[in-house]
């Protein structure tokens, strides 16, 4: 896969020749049977030779054009998830032509006349060939025939999600938030639905107040923490950022808190695509487009509408603090049509479409008659990776404690690659029967391998592993030319 490989500073101070970070009366992390992508330092002690590697999704063809009379150069917003056997797609019909650099159109193209914004709706049976199905819900000059599912305030940036709260009434399972303005003030409403079709506004009265809201806003149903989540634009000091804010009941917040990215450096995130890891929901992975006002790379949209965009990728497990890389997730690519200011967007969603395989989208060509939504695929937890090169390299996690009797690993390896484990006390000595000359050599392409250790004959216990759960432990990995994205007890 390709991919471009981040050291993270912490990473670089961490030797492994240094003091192992936590003693044994340091409180352990728990990790239970959950799922642990290595998408930041949270697991790690130490690490020598051993970097967090961000990978870039394969492209994996277009799902769908902008072309429809109530679409057209402006669309976008694009909201997907799965819903039971169904994947839903949400993104908002829009066409403004004065946006449209018409000296780059090509011949015959045509550009899809002005209108009002709408949000529109496609589904599909399995992520990649999608349809629109005509709803009959609003008219569209003089026709039904038309898959809009809303025409009204906050159909700029509908933000549509599936409602996974136990306690949600029927009449609300779907619930979708949306940006209008009171009196000039810049809000956030709430919608409802019972079939995520027909919409309705919660309340006449704004359920946030306190942000800019003038983006794709997210909201959804944190099943972990037990509250509803929120992350929506605002401004700081001129440059766009988000924020986070958590509600019981989807109709009273909190005060909202501004993003802490640590020492990543101020940068316009435009959208944020924020979900809970399907796999790892107590993880957010987030996708903001990365808008740069001074770049233009077309003469003739510095006076139009100036810069460009790529997006990112960052991680959170709390809403607030945010591991960002700075090194692009997503990029323009060779295509000119998306070397303009707001191309480029990825959509809320990140699905499975195949085994081993995520896809995500992003809306292509923006402003123009190609304006479009791209699927791109990467392997499952295949975002960042603790990547050792041919030169080999190790990492030693922080004290856990577990459960369950298997270890699973994600990881690959080239064919003169390998990944070996030692199981250690927590203060680092290795436990008998886990030395690293009786871990199995691990080499291949694997998303959830059993680790099998070496058991002399004599043994009879068919899961020594199961034994040592509960119990304070670190794993030591030791690696060569290779791969760790995930691990999990089971």
């Amino acid at each position: 896969m390709p991919g471009t490989a981040l050291r993270a500073s912490i990473l670089s101070l961490l030797l492994l020749g240094c003091t192992l970070a936590g003693g044994a009366n340091d409180k352990p992390v728990d990790l239970g049977s959950r799922l642990e992508l290595f998408v930041d330092d949270f697991l790690i002690a130490t690490a020598r030779g051993v970097e967090l590697r961000l990978h870039e999704p394969r492209p994996a063809g277009t799902v769908l054009v902008f072309d429809k009379p109530w679409e057209g150069v402006t669309s976008g917003y694009v909201t997907v998830f799965k819903d039971g056997d169904l994947f839903r797609m949400y993104y908002r019909g829009s066409s403004d032509p004065s946006y449209t650099m018409k000296s780059a159109l090509r011949p015959g193209e045509q550009v899809v006349p002005g209108h009002d914004q709408l949000t529109c709706y496609a589904e599909s049976r399995d992520g990649i060939t999608w349809t629109r199905p005509s709803l009959g819900l609003f008219e569209f000059k003089g026709s039904k025939d038309n898959n809009i599912v809303w025409n009204g305030p906050g159909a700029h940036n509908l933000g549509p999600f599936r409602d996974e709260n136990p306690a949600a009434p029927p009449d609300e399972r779907y619930k979708a938030v949306g940006s209008d303005s009171i009196e000039r003030r810049p809000v956030l409403l709430g919608f409802v639905s019972a079939d995520g079709k027909r919409w309705r506004l919660l309340r006449r009265e704004p359920i946030l107040t306190d942000g800019k809201f003038d983006s794709l806003n997210v909201v959804f149903w944190d099943a972990v923490r037990g509250h509803y989540t929120a992350i929506y634009r605002d401004f700081i000091y001129g440059v766009r950022t988000i924020k986070h804010a958590t509600s019981m009941d989807f109709r009273t917040w909190s005060p909202g808190e501004w993003a802490d990215f640590g020492d990543a450096p101020a940068e316009h995130l435009y959208t944020n695509a924020t979900v809970a890891y399907y796999r790892a929901p107590h993880i957010y992975l987030a996708l903001p487009r990365r808008f740069l006002p001074w770049k233009t790379y077309y003469k003739e949209m510095e006076t139009m509408s100036p810069g460009v965009s790529d997006a990112v990728f960052m991680s959170s497990r709390d809403g607030v603090h945010w591991r960002r890389f700075e090194e692009a997730f997503i990029r323009p690519g060779r295509d000119e049509r998306n070397w303009v200011h707001r191309a480029n967007t990825p959509a809320r969603g990140m699905v499975q479409t195949a085994p081993g395989e995520i896809s995500i989208y992003v809306e292509r060509n923006y402003t123009f008659p190609t304006n479009q939504v791209e699927r791109l695929v990467l392997r499952t937890d295949g975002f960042v990776s603790a990547s050792a090169p041919s030169a080999a390299g190790e990492l030693v996690t922080k004290p856990f404690v577990f459960s369950g009797g298997n270890l699973l690993l994600n990881y690959s390896t080239s064919a003169n690659g390998h990944i070996r484990i030692e199981v250690q006390d927590a203060i680092g000595h290795p436990l008998p029967g886990f030395a690293l000359e009786e871990s199995p050599l691990l080499w291949g392409d694997r998303i959830d391998a059993p680790v099998q250790w070496a058991r002399p004959a004599s043994k009879t216990d068919p899961e020594p592993l199961r034994r040592l759960a509960g119990k304070p432990v670190r794993l030591r990995f030791v690696m060569r030319d290779a791969d760790l994205y995930s691990i999990q007890f089971k």
